[in-house]
């Protein structure tokens, strides 16, 4: 049996991020949620403990989210957001190895719902400032800290609600940091970093079929059950053409660079499965993808149901979201009703400018010598909705990973996890980043 080491023998972003996780903050879309109070009271009093003057919005009962600003040495330059969110997908504990809620840390790691989708970067911050603060110091400029509720639903009772009834908080404040970046892959043995300059566009629709309700004995041709599988099968077999966008250019012909090899020759495809584990994300990047994720239908096995529904998740390329409304349509016939429930901008930034230097700087000096290099998130963040006040979003919860951990599948996956070294590395860099940007 395994024993937990020692709170003392932890680092303290490990015990706040563990705490976080033992809070069941699930998410599960459609306005039904466990809620995040607990965590929002938890990380308040953490920043008030800083000497920090939190303040909590809650935009429905139980859906907070929690804001402070802290004073930087240079108030005269633009402010910088600096945010996480506290929610989670669900967990299905029948296939975990450990308990999804239970914070367990064993063989180095710490395993829980959150682990990396973000609780982690929710301490890391917390960490960091602690570091800054607690040395009598002041960041650069003022910080916007932001724990955000319901990111995990496209934000609208979190991000979304804020920036629209509450855009003061962010006044001043030209750029962000988040989720989704900063974190390492290996390259044929070479340890490298990704830092996220973009997000693909979201769409999530719900497929309707309807029929003839009957007794399941009849010979019926109008079968809503029937439609909807149809429809499902060929969104889910859609092979989306492949478009390169200015961040996948990019990033391809610096992993071409890196591994030896012509882009001339060697396809995007090709190159994004020599990325390793990181080609989790970067293949869906290369393309719009459309998955089907819920069906729903009847309520007994001898009885034909007159409607059968079905969620498709839709992330396409920025600028292509009516392009391929239009061409699901088209796909799934008239007789199928197509309902729009979420959608989301699409989000793409050049690789330059004072804060992508600040950034690869920073990694460059706790892992000298590996590359820096721009990639687009294939699902979204928060930084979304802080778009619509012009802000300027970047993925950058940094994180030096083991070559044989498969990252991308960590995020919603199983058994979702993170290496305790990582932690006390991302807290590291981002407390410089913070305090010299």
């Amino acid at each position: 049996m395994t024993t937990e080491p020692a709170d003392d023998a932890l680092d303290e972003t490990a015990i706040i991020a563990r705490d976080l996780i033992r809070m069941d903050t699930t998410n599960y879309g459609e306005g039904k949620s466990n809620g995040e109070v607990e965590a929002a009271e938890y990380l308040a009093a953490k920043l008030t403990a800083l000497g920090l003057e939190p303040e909590m919005f809650e935009s429905e009962k139980g859906r907070v989210s929690v804001v402070a600003r802290v004073e930087g040495a240079d108030s005269a330059k633009p402010a910088l957001v600096v945010h996480g969110h506290t929610d989670v997908v669900p967990a299905q504990p029948d296939n975990w190895s450990v308990d999804p809620f239970g914070g367990v840390i064993k063989d180095g790691l710490l395993w829980g719902r959150g682990a990396v989708d973000m609780k982690n970067m929710d301490a890391m911050i917390l960490t960091a400032l602690q570091d800054i603060l607690g040395a009598g110091k002041q960041p650069a400029r003022d910080l916007v800290i932001a724990y955000f509720a319901d990111e995990e639903a496209g934000g609208v009772h979190g991000s979304q609600y804020l920036v629209e009834t509450h855009p003061e908080l962010f006044a001043g404040a030209t750029e962000a940091i988040s989720e989704v970046g900063g974190y390492s892959i290996d390259l044929n043995g070479e340890r490298a970093y990704l830092v996220q300059t973009g997000e693909k566009t979201l769409l999530w629709i719900k497929l309707v079929a309807r029929g003839v309700a009957a007794h399941g004995s009849r010979y019926i041709q109008d079968n809503a059950v029937t439609k909807l599988a149809e429809a499902v099968a060929k969104i889910g077999k859609r092979e989306w053409p492949i478009r390169l966008t200015e961040t996948t250019t990019a990033l391809l012909a610096e992993v071409a660079r890196i591994l030896g090899k012509d882009p001339e020759k060697v396809g995007p495809d090709e190159l994004a499965i020599a990325t390793g584990t990181a080609a989790g994300f970067i293949r869906a990047t290369l393309r719009t993808t459309s998955n089907p994720t819920l069906l729903n239908a009847g309520y007994k096995h001898n009885v034909i149901p007159d409607t059968a529904e079905a969620l498709i998740d839709i992330r396409t390329l920025p600028g292509e979201e009516d392009a391929v409304l239009t061409e699901i349509a088209d796909l799934v016939g008239p007789d199928i009703e197509i309902v729009v429930l979420h959608r989301d901008v699409g989000l793409e930034t050049s690789f330059d400018g004072p804060l992508i230097e600040a950034m690869i700087a920073t990694l460059g000096e706790h892992d000298p010598g590996a590359p820096v290099l721009p990639y687009m998130l294939s699902g979204g963040t928060d930084n979304k909705a802080l778009s619509a006040l012009g802000i300027t979003g970047y993925g950058f919860a940094p994180l030096k990973l083991p070559a044989d951990l498969d990252f991308p599948a960590m995020f919603h996956g199983v058994d979702e996890r993170v290496p305790l070294d990582a932690l006390v590395f991302g807290r590291r860099v981002l407390g410089d980043l913070l305090l010299n940007y």
